[in-house]
């Protein structure tokens, strides 16, 4: 059974849907696995939290 980790700020329940739902079908394709085999976890991290390039998300 394949878990998938996504790390990422913020988003709304309908992209994650999106984005799960799509997630689920490159698995289902690739993997030729059922679809009920394949999790997606979404880590959600605020701006405040997060950093790249020598700054926080936050003040991009």
């Amino acid at each position: 059974m394949p878990i998938v980790t996504v790390q990422q700020g913020p988003r709304s329940v309908e992209l994650k849907r999106e984005l799960v739902q799509r997630i689920t079908d490159a698995f289902v394709d690739a993997y030729r696995i059922p679809a009920d085999t394949v999790q997606v976890w979404i880590h959600e991290v605020p701006a405040d939290s997060w950093g790249a390039a020598g700054q926080l998300t936050a003040d991009r």
